[in-house]
């Protein structure tokens, strides 16, 4: 994983937990089979993959209201 990825999607989820989360959630996603929503290269991780379709926005976080 690259620290610039990292750093530029902590820029737009803002809790480090949260983020982790759905970074590992997606790569769970790409590993069973889901295809990436960019264009990828070969030297690129499952984690990789994820930081970027968060930081390009292709990847949200929807809050759900509270009961």
């Amino acid at each position: 994983m690259k620290s610039e990825l990292l750093d530029k999607a902590a820029e737009i989820v803002l809790d480090p937990l949260v983020l982790i989360n759905l970074v590992s959630q997606r790569v769970r996603q790409l590993n069973s089979g889901r295809s990436p929503l960019i264009p990828t290269r070969p030297s690129m991780g499952a984690a990789d993959i994820a930081l970027t379709e968060i930081i390009e926005g292709k990847i949200r976080l929807i809050e759900k209201p509270a009961l």
